[in-house]
């Protein structure tokens, strides 16, 4: 029987929601060798030994896999192998993290303990693009709570892009670099988008947040600054670096 984890079973299940009808029965059928009649998700992970063996069965393709570690925030390259993603997954459970839509509707603006920056700026960034891309169709998620109490009434947008932007873009959070000054916060991340497995660009963005005096230890948005250059930008179509170009002077500068 089955020795998934509670963390892998409910990972397992998100990748499920994302396959077709067809495939989830005739992978019903692979799992339980045809002894259950009546087909259902908890079935198959009854049947399933371990997670390995889950995630590198056929009707788990690896676009499914992409796809799921998209939706958590995981950016890998475009061209990645099964075998990569399947690793990568194994090691996202591993960690013991709560996974899944569910989980991540419930999470609320990252507030702060002893003020630890790096911790800080991870849990912003956890938040803010899980929230962004749950707005995107094409994952299937449901929608999270986005709407004008995340930020300052005069907060201001920034936007420098060389290609379309179009709703479908997903962002993926690759490095951090931060500035903090008493209530003022200054996050600087760069990432990759992607249409689906298709890789589009890269972009850098800059968060200033400041703290909240009304609500314990909460940060609002003040202003955004985002830059997207489309591959065609920064040359070629394979998957380019991310890379932070702001340095820590400047970002003192937008902190003062």
């Amino acid at each position: 029987m089955s020795r998934l984890t509670k963390t892998e079973r409910l990972g397992c299940r998100e990748i499920l929601k994302l396959m077709s009808k067809d495939d989830i029965l005739s992978l019903f059928h692979t799992v339980t060798n045809k002894m259950i009649a009546a087909e259902n998700i908890k079935a198959i992970l009854s049947f399933t030994k371990n997670a390995e063996e889950f995630l590198k069965r056929k009707k788990v393709h690896r676009d499914l896999i992409f796809k799921y570690l998209a939706m958590q925030g995981v950016a890998m390259p475009s061209n990645s192998e099964k075998l990569e993603l399947v690793k990568k997954t194994l090691e996202l459970w591993s960690c013991g993290k709560k996974v899944g839509t569910g989980a991540c509707q419930k999470r609320q603006m990252p507030t702060e303990v002893g003020f630890d920056p790096l911790l800080l700026g991870h849990q912003f960034c956890q938040w803010f693009f899980q929230l962004l891309n749950s707005q995107n169709p094409t994952l299937g998620q449901q929608p999270q709570d986005w709407g004008p109490q995340h930020f300052w009434p005069n907060a201001k947008l920034s936007l420098l892009y060389s290609f379309q932007i179009l709703k479908q873009h997903l962002f993926l959070l690759q490095s951090v670099h931060w500035h903090q000054s008493k209530c003022a916060f200054v996050l600087c991340v760069a990432g990759t988008i992607h249409r689906g497995t298709i890789w589009l660009g890269i972009f850098e963005q800059i968060f200033g947040l400041i703290r909240s005096p009304l609500e314990a230890n909460s940060w609002k948005i003040k202003f955004i600054n985002l830059k997207i250059r489309g591959q065609d930008a920064v040359g070629g179509t394979e998957v380019a670096a991310p890379a932070l170009t702001y340095t820590a002077k400047e970002l003192q500068f937008l902190c003062s």
